[in-house]
């Protein structure tokens, strides 16, 4: 599988969403990071429907993902209800 995600496009979704692009350890950070990386392999499992292990990793975000924001409800409910919004997650 290709590299889809460089230091560049990294720094960007922490710059936009974590505050600065060295602050890594923002949760909207971490969520906003984990729901490109879902989308990309999204887009890898519907060209190669039988890579195993990439839906495995899939499913493994998609569960990682759900823990931070299951994290983010419970400690404030407004910077979740603004990071599902920003990210168009949750219909």
């Amino acid at each position: 599988m290709a590299v889809y995600l460089t230091k560049e496009k990294e720094a960007e979704i922490f710059q936009e969403h974590g505050g600065s692009e060295n602050n890594t350890g923002s949760i909207e950070g971490q969520v906003a990071l984990i729901t490109f990386r879902i989308k990309s392999l999204s887009e890898h499992l519907k060209a190669n429907n039988k890579d195993h292990s990439c839906r495995r990793s899939l499913l493994r975000l998609v569960a990682q993902r759900k823990k931070h924001l299951k994290y983010l409800e419970r400690k404030d409910i407004q910077r979740y209800r603004a990071i599902i919004e920003k990210l168009g997650l949750r219909g």
